[in-house]
């Protein structure tokens, strides 16, 4: 098969992503911070991994990968995972982790794009997968600088797939909803429990990392997880407004 890089595989959906990359048979570039992470990964699973530790706050950090990672062989796909989530009221948020926030979800992921696409093109052949976030289609507050980059990614990633129409290079973009991971349950914790919180459907990684490497194989422009959120692409103004009605309050003060 391929080569394919993930971001942010160390945990959660990366490693989901890692995990079902290999099983379809390509050679997985695995990056994070968590180093000893990725290489009891890489240790499961077997010779088809590549372990590169990388700060993803850090621009200089995103060039020194990403020419390590395509040093031996060039990304075929480029997967743009890795990321933080500040849950907190505007006033509560240390603004230098609020700047870290946009470079990791946003700045980085862009300047990643950058460095592969010139390669894809000239192979006229690959593919960018964004993982954005449902809050880029119905924002929630409290997450002021995550929607902020999540919707900047999102609309970047919608982008570029119509400017790169007849390339060859498909651009994949992914909207998960909640789904069980250590990020999210970190997320809902901030927030009081309510009656629309219990109901709010949750999905898992392993069955997203399938959608995402089907669509990737097949073309298709964006994959939403769980199903039921395909509403908001269709009826937006809806589910922005029932979003910012129904988030529950922040735990704190």
């Amino acid at each position: 098969m391929g080569h394919v890089l993930v971001t942010g595989a160390s945990a959660g959906i990366g490693e989901a992503l890692a995990r079902a990359f290999v099983a379809r048979g390509d050679h997985v570039t695995v990056v994070a911070r968590r180093v000893d992470r990725l290489q009891a990964l890489a240790a499961e699973l077997g010779e088809r991994v590549s372990v590169i530790a990388a700060d993803l706050s850090s621009s200089a950090e995103a060039d020194r990968m990403f020419a390590a990672a395509s040093s031996s062989r060039p990304v075929d796909v480029l997967v743009n995972n890795a990321g933080v989530q500040i849950v907190a009221s505007v006033g509560r948020t240390d603004p230098d982790a609020a700047d870290a926030l946009l470079a990791v979800d946003l700045g980085v992921p862009l300047r990643l794009i950058h460095r592969a696409l010139p390669g894809m093109l000239e192979r006229k052949r690959g593919a960018i997968v964004n993982v954005a976030s449902m809050a880029a289609l119905s924002p929630v507050p409290g997450m002021l600088w995550y929607n902020a980059a999540k919707g900047g990614l999102a609309n970047a990633s919608e982008s570029l797939r119509g400017e790169l129409r007849g390339t060859g290079v498909n651009v994949v973009t992914v909207y998960p909803g909640p789904v069980h991971t250590d990020m999210g349950t970190k997320g809902l914790a901030a927030y009081k429990p309510t009656l629309a919180a219990r109901l709010t459907p949750w999905g898992d990684t392993t069955t997203l990392a399938r959608r995402v490497v089907s669509a990737v194989a097949s073309g298709s422009a964006r994959v939403i997880y769980p199903r039921p959120y395909w509403v908001s692409l269709f009826a937006n103004n809806l589910s922005r407004w029932v979003s910012l009605r129904a988030a529950p309050p922040l735990q704190e003060g």
